[in-house]
């Protein structure tokens, strides 16, 4: 029996044909290529074959979609022979692909007709006819590699929703519309946190004095706490001879992400995608003993990859980017109390940030794949020693988690900490990574206690992951209202006239030497709209410095949920601030 996801989905597929259908009435001219349903709708890949849509034509099509609906026509399954269906697509390239991907399974094609008119190539289900399609909308459309690849040709993807009745769906819009609000692309742009320039490139932001001060705040933060726990926090180099990554094996993994090789003199150099070969050589560096174990090394490296250009989404999915990483080298049986270690630095430190395990993070135990020879380093028996450490781990620390078959890092298992962003996307957050294959490519030992040579495990981790990544999320869930320690500007002085000035600067040099971030709005406007400016910069403080307050030598404080204190002695509100810092308390 299908439950109300399955029926939900059915439903959204049923409505994606529609729209396919429509497309196809209006404009002849384009080619189908693929549409599925999706978590919160359904898309529909189209190659429009020199037809120009805008979502200024969104109406029309509705518009012809709905009087499909209104015919209620029969939508039925069929099952065909690939020489049949060859026949029925012998003009779409895409759908001809897609065969012969069938007919290479030795799989017999499924077709939907609706009506007697329209046809497309599908697995299904569908709903039974065109009229129980009651509510849907049409949302945005943007380009799409064919099959996600940016060497195939660039498609449009029209995206939409569809909801069982019109009351969910208004429900679902307004959301939506919320949703766009806080969404940290916006937002960063509002807040003047960073930008993206044509000129230096895709997935490469460059952030303002504002957003650096959240990123130093969040380094410092990891770093600090990271040397409290016994890591040794060192600085490796951008580049890397390729030989590195041959060695560790990742070049083969990963050169489809890696950017171009650079020769200089005599050597191939590469931008580094990760660090652990560059902190293996500082491991090689000296004789290690088993007295040195845990090692645990650390750096916040930057790293690049070449991610695909319709994968990059603002500071989630970037080309360069900032990881807090660290490598820790452990004997084997040392190894489940060192993971524990670290999920326990992991869900401090994302809780230090505001992040509520089981509702803003949960766990993913990603496994390797047997059959998937390519993709991974073939040594079973390890592979199943790390897969059973790290589900015991989970199990120990009751950890809210699933399993996910094929989503391992070629070298070994790991735990992934899984967020969702603000469009409900789950990524990749922090993650911690079992290892005994690249130990064993760079020949990595240590003398134990009997005076012998023994090979080190390895445990790759990021405690608050990619920074960017982590300052988007954290964008996303305050709206912009950082914490106060985190807030670029934590108090804005506004003096009420040009005779308040000279007092506003005594006041921000104090602010200053308190080490408390503070700017002066001395602008020739009105108290009440510098107030407003300050409240829309999300500023946590907002001290008002009047006849009043110059004459008391007090201040009046007006804080960003709208709450007034006035005549508070600066002492006192000094003190009241630098302890909501030092504690990185979530309140003001």
């Amino acid at each position: 029996m299908e439950n109300k996801n399955d029926n939900l989905k059915t439903l959204r597929h049923s409505a994606e044909h529609i729209l396919t259908q429509a497309m196809e009435s209006l404009y002849p001219k384009i080619l189908k290529a693929m549409g599925p349903a999706t978590e919160d709708g359904f898309y529909f890949d189209v190659d429009l074959n020199g037809v120009e849509i805008s979502e200024k034509d969104f109406s029309k099509i509705e518009k012809e979609m709905q009087k499909i609906i209104k015919e209620n026509l029969p939508i039925t399954r069929k099952e065909v022979s690939v020489e049949e269906a060859k026949k029925l697509f012998k003009d779409n390239p895409y759908k001809q692909e897609w065969l012969g991907e069938i007919e290479a399974k030795s799989e017999k094609p499924t077709v939907y007709w609706t009506g007697n008119d329209f046809v497309d190539l599908c697995e299904g289900p569908h709903v039974k006819s065109t009229g129980e399609i009651k509510a849907f909308k049409l949302l945005s459309i943007a380009g799409a590699y064919w099959h996600g690849d940016e060497k195939n040709k660039m498609l449009s993807r029209i995206y939409g929703t569809a909801f069982p009745t019109q009351k969910e769906l208004d429900e679902y819009l307004k959301k939506l519309e919320e949703i766009k609000m806080n969404d940290h692309r916006k937002l960063g742009s509002e807040l003047n946190l960073f930008i993206f320039a044509e000129e230096v490139g895709r997935g490469l932001p460059l952030f303002t004095e504002k957003g650096t001060t959240i990123i130093r705040e969040l380094e410092n933060f990891v770093i600090k706490e990271e040397i409290k726990r016994g890591y040794k926090h060192v600085n490796t180099p951008d580049l890397a001879k390729i030989k590195l990554y041959e060695i560790s094996g990742h070049y083969p993994y990963y050169k489809n992400t890696m950017y171009p090789v650079m020769e200089v003199d005599d050597d191939k150099l590469v931008l580094r995608p990760m660090t652990c070969p560059h902190h293996f050589m500082l491991y090689k560096s000296q004789i290690r003993s088993y007295k040195d174990l845990p090692l645990r090394i650390a750096e916040i490296g930057k790293l690049y990859r070449y991610e695909k250009s319709g994968e990059l989404t603002g500071l989630i999915r970037l080309r360069g980017f900032c990881l807090a990483d660290s490598h820790i080298f452990v004997n084997e049986k040392g190894a489940l109390e060192e993971i524990k270690n670290v999920i326990d630095l992991i869900d401090y430190a994302v809780g230090v940030l505001g992040f509520e395990k089981g509702k803003d993070y949960f766990y993913r135990l990603s496994l390797g794949n047997a059959d998937n020879k390519e993709k991974y380093f073939q040594d079973p028996k390890n592979w199943k020693k790390g897969e059973s450490v790290l589900r015991q781990v989970l199990n120990e620390i009751n950890a809210p988690y699933y399993e996910a078959k094929d989503e391992a890092a070629f070298y070994g298992p790991k735990i992934d900490i899984q967020m969702k962003n603000i469009l409900g996307k789950e990524e990749t957050a922090f993650t911690v990574q079992y290892d005994l294959c690249l130990p064993k490519r760079f020949e990595l030992k240590f003398i134990n206690e009997k005076g012998k040579e023994e090979q080190p495990v390895v445990i790759h981790r990021s405690s608050i992951g990619a920074i960017e990544r982590t300052l988007a999320f954290l964008i996303e869930k305050y709206a912009g209202a950082f914490p106060v320690w985190l807030s670029p500007v934590q108090v804005q002085i506004i003096p009420i006239s040009e005779k308040h000035f000279d007092y506003a600067k005594k006041l921000e040099r104090d602010f200053n030497l308190a080490n408390i971030r503070v700017q002066s709005d001395l602008r020739n406007e009105t108290m009440q709209a510098k107030i407003r400016d300050a409240q829309i910069q999300k500023i946590p403080y907002m001290v008002i410095a009047g006849d009043r307050e110059l004459k008391e030598k007090t201040i009046s404080v007006r804080f960003r949920d709208g709450r007034n204190t006035n005549g508070i002695r600066f002492e006192d509100f000094i003190e009241k601030v630098k302890k909501t810092i030092n504690d990185k308390s979530l309140k003001l």
